[in-house]
């Protein structure tokens, strides 16, 4: 039975087993600083949005129908969005809409083969789709949980383990569509107070003024592509990190691209093993992850130069299955140096603390991939100024996007989701108008919290991580080797990173 209280690739929604060391510590110690001209830029203003254009009262508006909220992006975000609404006992005579540019995507019965969309699951991400009944769905349909992480360096022997000792699990790797199926078992459960329209996306969005007058309208305007026409007292952006919404409502982004493209692949393994382990070692040109699938495959999240990443598309299987080894069990960037160095420090650190340090497995090897499941994407990390404006949030990729190395994507997304749900159910209990900006303001600085820290240190770990240069491998040798040796310390990351 899984737990469900407890810690993607949300790839397409994004991951890596290396999310659990990004501590507040280090975003406080090294992130902070890469985002500063973000944290420069983060909205502290207590009042209300800047002006745009009013929306005039007129037959076509008044002839449309009302919402008291609009969800636009049907993905995984945006899904649980309107799910968490639906089944919320407070919204039980609220009308609720989601645009979903797609279509409905539903298993009966799940394909044999994996796809190569997953995202990992963080126990506090269980905890919300259980919540509105999805995460039933999940466990009947196919997932597979870890219960430890390895992760390691590959210019040194340095390598940090996480573990618990009660046996919970640490997360779980779910593929992206089985997510997707059980979000829409439990929207079709809500259908008189959800209303999902598939294959609908809009195209124009007209604002209100934050206060109303006798000859505008007070709801955000929506066009469809279709032309039809809605209105909605509070839209909520979940379309992905290159929303329309924040376009549309002048909302700025900080965005930074990457050097780097994600190769996602499905791997069967020479051997059936227990496989609950998320693998994840850092290479001098991005972060390798093997993610456990079930006892005989995995999926692969290779982070590198889009050079190389369009090598290992074209590659045969064998060369391609070859290179993944390599990249997991090859020396070749060690230096006497730097292991030397290590050795004594760790030698040091076992005598101080001879029961703090966990034993190192080896990774599984690979065997074969799954013929075409080999994709690739570019990497970068974006950050919306603001959240919130008048009867307007932002959630998901669409507030923020991260490197997948963190595996953090689809879980900022869902505490994004779980934060404002909370507040928009308190709204409606107290009877206050959910596009309000006074219970909107809350949201945006609980999650801006939480979620600059976490992206500033993921940042800061691709960037220490993405060099060869001998003090900075040696600074991170030794800062990797302690923090494996403090237990307490390992508890705090994996805390932080569950949530």
């Amino acid at each position: 039975m899984v737990s469900q209280g407890h810690f993607r690739s949300d790839v397409g929604g994004g991951w890596c087993a290396g999310g659990v060391v990004t501590s507040a510590a280090m975003a406080a110690a090294c992130g902070w600083g890469l985002l500063s001209p973000l944290r420069g830029r983060l909205r502290l203003r207590p009042g209300g949005a800047g002006p745009r254009a009013p929306a005039r009262a007129n037959a076509s508006a008044s002839a449309a129908p009302l919402y008291d909220v609009v969800v636009s992006g049907g993905g995984m975000v945006g899904s649980a969005m309107a799910a968490a609404l639906g089944h919320d006992i407070h919204f039980h005579d609220k009308k609720i809409a989601l645009l979903e540019a797609g279509p409905r995507k539903e298993y009966d019965r799940l394909p044999d083969s994996y796809s190569n969309r997953v995202s990992s699951i963080s126990p506090g991400s269980a905890t919300l789709l259980s919540s509105f009944g999805a995460w039933d769905h999940v466990c009947s349909l196919r997932f597979k949980s870890f219960r430890r992480m390895q992760v390691w360096d590959a210019c040194s022997e340095a390598m940090i383990i996480f573990e618990k000792d009660d046996l919970d699990d640490m997360g779980y790797i779910v593929e992206n569509d089985v997510v997707m199926s059980a979000l829409t078992k439990q929207l079709d459960a809500v259908a008189d107070r959800v209303e999902v329209f598939y294959r609908s996306r809009a195209v124009g969005y007209t604002w209100p003024l934050p206060y109303h007058s006798c000859d505008t309208s007070p709801w955000v305007q929506i066009e469809l592509a279709d032309g039809r026409r809605l209105q909605t007292k509070l839209l909520i952006g979940a379309d992905g990190h290159n929303s329309v919404v924040r376009k549309e409502a002048e909302i700025q982004n900080i965005e930074h691209r990457y050097d780097q493209s994600a190769v996602v692949a499905t791997l069967h393994l020479s051997e059936a093993t227990d496989n609950n382990v998320a693998w994840q070692r850092f290479l001098p040109t991005g972060p390798i992850a093997l993610l456990p699938l079930s006892d005989t495959a995995s999926s692969l999240v290779w982070s590198t130069s889009h050079e190389h990443a369009s090598e290992l598309l074209t590659m045969d299987e064998e060369s391609f299955v070859d290179s993944i080894n390599s990249a997991f069990w090859s020396n070749i960037n060690h230096t006497d140096f730097i292991d030397t160095a290590g050795a004594v420090f760790r030698s040091a650190i076992s005598l101080l603390r001879p029961s703090g340090t966990a034993v190192r497995q080896l990774p599984p090897s690979v065997a074969k991939v799954d013929p075409k499941s080999r994709a690739m994407f570019p990497l970068g990390m974006g950050h919306a100024t603001e959240y919130v404006q008048h009867r307007v949030a932002l959630i998901g990729d669409a507030a923020h996007r991260v490197h997948p190395l963190a595996g953090q994507g689809v879980n900022l997304g869902f505490g994004d989701v779980a934060c404002l749900a909370h507040h928009l159910s308190a709204a409606a209990f107290n009877g206050k108008d959910l596009g309000s900006l006074k219970h909107l303001l809350k949201f945006e600085t609980e999650r801006q919290r939480h979620n600059v820290s976490l992206i500033a240190a993921i940042d800061a770990l691709k960037r220490l991580y993405s060099t060869r240069l001998a003090p900075l491998v040696l600074l991170r040798t030794w800062g990797l080797q302690a923090t494996n040796a403090l237990p307490p310390l390992k508890e705090q990351i994996v805390a932080f990173a569950s949530k």
